[in-house]
């Protein structure tokens, strides 16, 4: 996510089936090379003819995204935060089966969400609550302690001092070829996939 422009789209970090029986293979090739070329090709274009902001991170240009020329702001938030959000959420799963979060991140779930259970209980219903499009994520605040936040369309975290750790897409095309409308559903299978060894590396990096 250090690249700037022009951005590229990042190849996914597994085989677009690795992710079966519960996210399609079809969905992670429209997901990632439509949705999230869409995103890159858009963000490209917007800074096409400002050479002053070529050369920032896409980290920068999003915590900076309410100072930039009127122009941009909007296509940056939009567009680079569908880049960030995208590569994100495609970095965190893993056709890995049955990965556990390391035993400090387990006690930090059991301190703040009364174990792995309680956190997948009220993460799922953030998930469920946000209207319309976008995510839920874990992330860790300025005290070390684990949070859950939903953010709509394409906003992230970046500007909240909050360090993220996991997310879910909830917008109808991370999951509407398989699950059709109940996000339920989809969600109960995400976790299936969600790679806790590298949840556990990102909540050691917050630290």
């Amino acid at each position: 996510m250090q690249q700037h422009y022009p951005f590229t789209l990042e190849p996914l970090p597994y085989d677009y089936g690795a992710l079966e029986p519960f996210i399609d293979e079809k969905t992670m090739h429209i997901h990632h090379d439509r949705h999230l070329k869409t995103y890159v090709d858009n963000l490209n274009a917007a800074l096409k003819d400002q050479p002053e902001y070529q050369s920032w991170s896409l980290e920068k240009l999003l915590k900076s995204a309410n100072w930039l020329p009127e122009e941009l702001r909007t296509p940056v938030k939009n567009n680079g935060g569908g880049v960030y959000n995208h590569e994100f959420y495609f970095s965190i799963m893993s056709g890995a089966r049955e990965t556990e979060p390391s035993a400090e991140l387990s006690e930090r779930l059991t301190r703040d969400f009364g174990g792995l259970d309680g956190f997948k209980s009220q993460f799922k219903k953030a998930a469920l609550s946000v209207f319309g499009s976008g995510y839920a994520w874990l992330a860790v605040d300025g005290d070390g302690k684990l949070i859950i936040k939903t953010t709509a369309n394409q906003d992230t975290l970046l500007t909240l001092g909050l360090c993220p750790i996991a997310l879910i897409d909830v917008w109808e095309h991370a999951y509407y070829l398989k699950h059709y409308n109940v996000r339920a559903d989809y969600i109960d299978d995400w976790f299936n996939v969600l790679d806790w060894n590298k949840v556990s590396s990102l909540f050691g990096s917050c630290l």
